[in-house]
């Protein structure tokens, strides 16, 4: 069983920068791709990226492609979600998931709770 925690979220002002953490408090992080969700108010849980065990592979989602990076830190079992930017359409709560890979949200059976990121413009 491998628990996620999100931290990092909070206000911002459109065109500012958020960098948000995903910590793992149990092992398996390093041979499990990580992905990042979010869902806006009213809006479907969507993909935003994932990044391979050896951070060999990483996918985009087109909406925040050039916008967000995601990277890996296996030494300290975290991932990051590098948010630069942002548009008050970024609001959303993120929420970091792995033990699958895919961008689909039933790619993956371990999901933290979330953090909420808020864009105002």
């Amino acid at each position: 069983q491998m628990q996620l925690e999100e931290s990092g979220g909070g206000s911002v002002q459109a065109g500012g920068s958020l960098k948000l953490s995903c910590t793992a408090s149990s092992g398996g992080f390093s041979g499990t791709t990580l992905a990042w969700f979010r869902q806006g108010p009213g809006k479907e849980r969507e993909f935003v990226a994932a990044i391979t065990s050896s951070s060999d592979q990483v996918l985009t989602a087109d909406s925040v492609m050039g916008r967000f990076t995601i990277s890996r830190d296996n030494a300290k079992n975290t991932a990051y979600l590098q948010m630069n930017n942002l548009k008050s359409d970024d609001t959303a709560v993120y929420t970091c998931a792995a033990g699958g890979y895919g961008s689909r949200t039933q790619d993956y059976i371990y999901w933290g709770r979330g953090t909420q990121v808020t864009v105002s413009s």
